[in-house]
C-alpha cells in the first residue's frame, strides 16, 4: 500500500504543476482555441521536465513557444508553399520505427540556401515536424530524424543548418527528439563537430555515421528483388572453358600467342578460324587459356612469353632474378634462452580508482563510441535506403497540412438539386 500511496501522490503533484503552468499562462495572455488544444497535460509536462519540474521556467518557456508559433505562422502552413521541395525530397517523412516512432529525412542540398532565406528553411523544417507529429500515434511523444550531409562538400555550411535545426528542437520541441544521426559529412566536420558539441543541448542524441560501414548488408545487396539488376550480373559458369593453350579463337576471329623469344609481335590475330588447331609445343606447360584468363603476352617478361617447356632458359634465371645469399649459420650465436629481459610489471593489487566507475567494472570487453552509433543507426538504415514517393508522403499529411486539396475535399457533398433550385 505504500508504494501505491507514493505513486498516486506523485501523480497528484504533476497534475498540480500542470494546472499552476496554465494558470500562469491565461494570467500574462488569454488562450485562443488553438493554443489551448496545443498546451495539453503532455506538452506542459514535457515542459516541465526540460525545466527541472520548476513551474515559473515552464511557464516562461512555454509562453515563448507560443508567441514563436504565432510570429511564424504555423497555423497557417500548408503542402502548397513547399511544392518544390517535396517534389525533390529535401524533407519528408520515411515510416514508422519498430516503436511507432516517426522517422524524418532531411536531404538539403548546399545550394540550397543561397537561393532561399533562412526563414523558408525553419519553416520547411516546422513543416516537417509538423507532419512527423501529426503520424505519432497518441502513446508516442519522440521521433527521430535522419540529417543526409552527403551533399555538402563544405562542413561549416552543414555546421550552420545542423546547429539551426537542433536548436529550434531543443526550444520549441522539447522532449520530442528521441536520436538524431548525421549521415556521410564532409571530411572536417568531425574536427568542428568536437569544438561545438559541448555548448549544443541536443549533442548527446546526435551522432555521426558513415553509410559505407553499412555496404557490405545482405538485406541491401540482394538482386533477386530486382530482375534488371540480376540479368546483368556476370555469371562465369555460362562460359564454357576449351582446354587449349596457346589460342583463343571465337567466331569471328581468332588470338594466337607467339612462343619465340626474338618475335617482334608476340601476338597476331587472323580471320580464319584455328581452333582446331593446336600452337606450340605440346607438353605440359600450365594452365589453360579461357575467355576469364586470355590477357596480351605483349606485357609479360621475356620468360613468360618462352615456352615452359624449354629447359634452355636455366643459365638465364640468374641474372633475371638476382637472388640475396642468406646468412650463414655461424657457431658462435648467441642463446636467445640466456638473454634476461627487463622485468615487466606486475599488475599491483590497489587498482586505479578510475576502474570501479566503469560499467564492466574493468572486466569486460568496453564497445567504443563508433560501433554504438553503428549499432543504433542500424535499425533505421532502411528508411535512409528506402526510395521517396511524394505520394506517399502527402497520403499521411492531414487538414491544414496537406494544402487545399486535402481541405476542401473532405467538405464536398454533392446532393441532388431540381431545376427549379439550378436557376
Amino acid at each position: 500500500m505504500g508504494k501505491k500511496e507514493q505513486i498516486n501522490n506523485e501523480k497528484h503533484k504533476d497534475i498540480e504543476r500542470v494546472q499552476a503552468v496554465l494558470q500562469l499562462l491565461k494570467k500574462q495572455a488569454p488562450l485562443s482555441v488553438k493554443q489551448e488544444k496545443l498546451c495539453n497535460n503532455a506538452c506542459v509536462e514535457r515542459f516541465l521536465k526540460v525545466k527541472g519540474e520548476n513551474v515559473k521556467k515552464a511557464a516562461k518557456h512555454l509562453r515563448n513557444c507560443l508567441n514563436w508559433r504565432d510570429s511564424l505562422g504555423i497555423d497557417h502552413l500548408i503542402a502548397d508553399e513547399f511544392s518544390a521541395e517535396l517534389a525533390e525530397g529535401l524533407a519528408y517523412v520515411s515510416g514508422h520505427d519498430d516503436e511507432s516512432r516517426p522517422v524524418l529525412i532531411f536531404r538539403i542540398k548546399q545550394d540550397y540556401q543561397k537561393f532561399h532565406s533562412q526563414k523558408l528553411f525553419t519553416r520547411l523544417l516546422v513543416f516537417t515536424l509538423e507532419v512527423a507529429i501529426q503520424t505519432m500515434a497518441k502513446s508516442v511523444e519522440q521521433f527521430v530524424i535522419l540529417f543526409d550531409a552527403s551533399f555538402f562538400r563544405s562542413a561549416s555550411a552543414f555546421m550552420n543548418i545542423l546547429l539551426a535545426s537542433l536548436k529550434i528542437i531543443a526550444d520549441y520541441y522539447p522532449g520530442r527528439l528521441h536520436k538524431a544521426f548525421v549521415i556521410d559529412p564532409p571530411s572536417l566536420f568531425s574536427y568542428l563537430w568536437k569544438g561545438v558539441k559541448t555548448f549544443v543541448d541536443l549533442a548527446p542524441l546526435t551522432m555521426v555515421v558513415s553509410s559505407l560501414d553499412f555496404e557490405e548488408s545482405l538485406e541491401f545487396n540482394d538482386f533477386t528483388a530486382y530482375p534488371r539488376a540480376e540479368s546483368l550480373r556476370f555469371n562465369p559458369s555460362s562460359i564454357s572453358s576449351n582446354g587449349k593453350i596457346g589460342s583463343c579463337s571465337s567466331s569471328r576471329f581468332s588470338f594466337t600467342v607467339s612462343h619465340h623469344f626474338d618475335s617482334v609481335k608476340p601476338w597476331y590475330l587472323s580471320l580464319a578460324d584455328t581452333s582446331s588447331a593446336k600452337v606450340g609445343p605440346t607438353t605440359n606447360m600450365g594452365p589453360a587459356i579461357s575467355p576469364l584468363n586470355a590477357r596480351s603476352y605483349s606485357f609479360a617478361s621475356p620468360i613468360d612469353r618462352t615456352p615452359r617447356g624449354n629447359n634452355n632458359m636455366g643459365p638465364m634465371k640468374k641474372s633475371f632474378f638476382p637472388s640475396t645469399p642468406l646468412p650463414t649459420k655461424s657457431k658462435d650465436m648467441v642463446d636467445h634462452s640466456e638473454i634476461h629481459h627487463p622485468r615487466a610489471m606486475r599488475p599491483s593489487f590497489f587498482q586505479s580508482p578510475a576502474m570501479f566507475f566503469k560499467k564492466d567494472g574493468g572486466k569486460g570487453h568496453t564497445i567504443s563510441r563508433v560501433d554504438k552509433c553503428r549499432e543504433s543507426f542500424q535499425p533505421f538504415l532502411k528508411f535512409y535506403r528506402r526510395p521517396y514517393d511524394e505520394m506517399i508522403y502527402r497520403s499521411k499529411m492531414r487538414p491544414p497540412l496537406g494544402g487545399l486539396i486535402s481541405i476542401v475535399s473532405p467538405h464536398i457533398r454533392r446532393r441532388h438539386m431540381s431545376a427549379s433550385q439550378r436557376f
